[in-house]
């Protein structure tokens, strides 16, 4: 699972040494070969040689990947199955990589036909006539990779192709293959086309795919054109769509080889994996900071009172980590707004844990509740991240004597904290207490945290005494949280 990544759009240049004729080819010994047949030989070069198959998935080495493995080995087109935001894409852009790094093509040819087996009528007629002297391209790979996200009003000639009316004004007949302009399926010709959310199609649409995937040929304006293209096809879909009762026709079902499920990662520590390597932090975030944000996105998907059926994306705690971020780096800037003291350093952007309570707000958009639940989003994501606090405080910090925290109030003492405290202030009225540095090596912030680090640590402590009905706590009308006396 990842963030969605595009190929690049910037087209590399072939190497000079690649044979520029037909002629040049051959004696080089190129052979043809499928689109199938290259991913098949290159994941198994992968396998042979222990690189990595498929570089920046996560979570999915023990699931889902070895179906994908083995659909290709088999040569079969695939339908992934799974809820927004498991990755789907990602993993279906990152099959490219499987692909010959270049590949010979006709020059100019529309379809990206190979030298060695030309489609089209003209293009054989154009081998035939320039023999050994034909001009070849060579097409990356980052360029033989085709996508569309299946919408209503996508039509045949979108993805199929229609008849050029100004070809025909020209003079051809209407069933000369030179009359057709043709879409988006046949231009990624040797090549991954992907439709994400297929059952979003019409049924009428889904009905082109047929003989696409089957047949190999097309069918434009009522007539027939056999053209055998040579494409690895794949689709995503959600599973309550891909049924017959949803949105999907059976004989289109039944024309894809494999059918994969995904899922969210399974664990705690891939949650985090999938954070750490897909969020784009403006600040620091400590490890405990991110671990609640984790456990706070794994909460919300399993709570009964959200959506199951639309899930909860692994958008939504890569978005939470970004937010958190951002929220550090605005005290920072706020706080240099005002002189510091002569001497003193401004304030570096570090995350803290009471930066996560913008994120109920935030992301709430983000999250299908079910329909009783209207009106109470914010009190159910609320609880639900003061639960994913609780959790991480007793993971990280259990068995440690937290008494020189609880000793630092009393019935009228307070320590104050909030969105715009700085560090320094915080650490001020906690002054020095016993066992800080044991709590700051539990919670991975080193042997010589910044002062900045140290107040995530102590703000971390108090807010989990607090949740644990060992510290009491109040938020004032100007944002600022007051940690003393009982719970």
């Amino acid at each position: 699972m990842g963030r969605v990544t595009a190929p690049s759009p910037v087209t590399p240049v072939p190497p000079a040494d690649l044979p520029g004729t037909l002629g040049a080819l051959r004696a080089a010994g190129h052979a043809y070969r499928t689109v199938k047949q290259e991913l098949r030989d290159n994941l198994l070069a992968r396998m042979r040689s222990g690189a990595d198959r498929f570089p920046g998935i996560v979570g999915y080495d023990d699931t889902v990947l070895p179906e994908v493995e083995r659909a290709l080995l088999a040569g079969h087109d695939m339908v992934l199955l799974g809820e927004r935001g498991q990755g789907k894409t990602r993993l279906i852009r990152s099959l490219v990589g499987l692909l010959d790094e270049w590949t010979p093509v006709i020059a100019g040819s529309v379809l990206n036909e190979h030298p060695l087996h030309p489609l089209t009528p003209a293009s054989r007629a154009l081998v035939a006539e320039a023999g050994d002297d034909l001009p070849v391209a060579w097409l990356h790979r980052s360029m033989r990779y085709g996508e569309k996200l299946a919408t209503p009003d996508t039509s045949v000639g979108d993805l199929i192709g229609d008849v050029d009316p100004i070809r025909i004004a020209q003079g051809r007949t209407l069933g000369d293959p030179e009359t057709i302009h043709f879409g988006l399926v046949p231009r990624t010709n040797r090549g991954v086309f992907a439709v994400n959310e297929l059952p979003d199609l019409a049924e009428r649409i889904q009905v082109a795919l047929l003989n696409v995937l089957e047949e190999r040929d097309i069918q434009v304006r009522g007539y027939q054109l056999r053209l055998p293209l040579d494409l690895f096809l794949v689709a995503s879909a959600n599973p309550e769509d891909y049924t017959n009762r949803g949105r999907i026709i059976t004989p289109l079902k039944d024309r894809f080889g494999a059918e994969v499920r995904t899922h969210y990662p399974v664990d705690l520590d891939l949650e985090l994996a999938l954070i750490r390597q897909e969020a784009d932090l403006v600040a620091e975030v400590p490890e405990h900071v991110l671990e609640v944000l984790a456990r706070f996105a794994r909460a919300v998907r399993e709570s009964p009172s959200v959506d199951p059926r639309s899930g909860v994306s692994a958008r939504f705690a890569i978005a939470a980590a970004e937010t958190v971020a951002a929220a550090a780096l605005r005290r920072a800037g706020l706080l240099a707004a005002a002189e510091p003291a002569e001497g003193m350093r401004p304030e570096a952007p570090v995350a803290r844990v009471g930066d996560a309570v913008s994120v109920t707000s935030t992301l709430r958009g983000k999250v299908e509740f079910e329909s009783g639940e209207e009106g109470r989003e914010a009190e159910v994501l609320g609880h639900l991240l003061r639960t994913a606090t609780a959790e991480t405080f007793r993971a990280r910090l259990a068995g440690l004597d937290l008494s020189g925290f609880t000793a630092l109030v009393d019935e009228d003492a307070v320590i104050e904290t909030g969105e715009l405290v700085s560090s320094a202030e915080l650490l001020r009225q906690v002054g020095t207490v016993p066992g800080l540095a044991k709590v700051l090596d539990r919670l991975g912030l080193g042997d010589a945290p910044t002062p900045e680090q140290a107040a995530a640590g102590v703000e971390f402590v108090l807010e989990g005494l607090h949740l644990t009905r060992r510290l009491g706590k109040d938020v004032t009308d100007s944002g600022r949280t007051r940690y003393g006396g009982r719970a």
